[in-house]
């Protein structure tokens, strides 16, 4: 028996706002964080700590800087975050198609 796509899931990528963050992230070659917190609809600190476990797990790279005389931060997707978001979204796809499959397969005699 082959192992279930479920338990290929990352737990740190998995979570639902630091899988937005990541798919945001590679969509755009920087994200600007208050972008960031608006479309995902985070307070400040929410959105702080998931860059943060993001970040200690390398799959995001922070800058920060200014924008004229207003501080921005930046978050860009590392190769590894890469990486770990199309394994993520890999094993998704599998544990849609096996619950695909099994909606169109009869059940088996017991």
């Amino acid at each position: 028996m082959t192992d279930h796509p479920a338990n290929g899931l990352d737990d740190v990528v998995h979570q639902r706002v630091r899988l937005g963050i990541l798919a945001i992230a590679h969509q755009a070659r920087q994200v600007e964080f208050g972008f960031l917190r608006t479309t995902l609809q985070l307070t400040a600190g929410n959105l702080g700590q998931h860059l943060t476990v993001l970040e200690k797990a390398e799959l995001i790279q922070i800058e920060k800087g200014y924008e004229g005389k207003r501080p921005r931060t930046w978050v860009t997707l590392t190769a590894a975050g890469q990486t770990a978001l199309r394994d993520e979204i890999a094993h998704l796809k599998q544990l849609i198609q096996q619950v695909e499959q099994a909606e169109t397969t009869p059940p088996a005699d017991r």
